[in-house]
């Protein structure tokens, strides 16, 4: 089996100063519409990692230049790095620490409607069923199982590098929002060609 190796990164502090200096790469935002459309860095497509996963091919053909990805800390970003690079796009970077690395670095940001992230989220969520099933539990025997499972779910989530609560809670309409279009970012990166 293949070793798999860390993709290349970027600090915030390199990719502002290019940015500045008019050599912007080409910026792909790989987390949910919804997160987008909070905060992003100006001049990013939004390309949601299973939406990439699923055009990589077509992004392959469009991409031959840097390219820079970007999530909200780094993770998701690191997987749409592996799917492209197995479809053989080179020269990917991920952005180190994500849009939080971004932001706290007082970089430029176009912003719209404040929402939770998901991982904000997941924390609520996992959190409220914990504290839940962990009270009803003094009066119904085996419901802090249930608290147990989460665990459970969240360790194997942090294990492998995924998140099925995440995954869930990113079908829910708030989160949904108008769908990426990955028509309209491949025709922008058409006409950036």
């Amino acid at each position: 089996m293949a070793q798999k190796t860390a993709a290349a990164s970027i600090t915030s502090a390199v990719l502002n100063r290019l940015v500045t200096e008019g050599r912007t790469p080409r910026l792909l935002d790989v987390r949910t519409p919804a997160e987008f459309r909070t905060a992003h860095i100006p001049g990013a497509y939004n390309v949601p990692v299973a939406i990439l996963r699923e055009h990589r091919d077509e992004l392959r053909n469009l991409l031959d230049e840097d390219v820079v990805l970007v999530c909200r800390s780094g993770a998701r970003a690191q997987q749409a790095e592996q799917a492209l690079a197995e479809a053989g796009l080179p020269g990917l970077r991920v952005l180190e620490g994500g849009m939080n690395a971004w932001e706290a670095a007082g970089a430029p940001v176009d912003r719209g409607p404040e929402r939770w992230d998901m991982e904000r989220q997941v924390r609520l969520v996992a959190g409220s069923i914990v504290l839940v099933t962990g009270v009803a539990g003094i009066f119904l025997p085996g419901t802090h199982l249930v608290g147990t499972a989460v665990g459970a779910g969240l360790t194997f989530a942090a294990l492998s590098n995924s998140c099925a609560m995440g995954v869930l809670l990113s079908k829910l309409p708030y989160n949904r929002g108008p769908r990426a279009d990955i028509r309209t970012v491949i025709a922008g990166l058409w006409d950036e060609r």
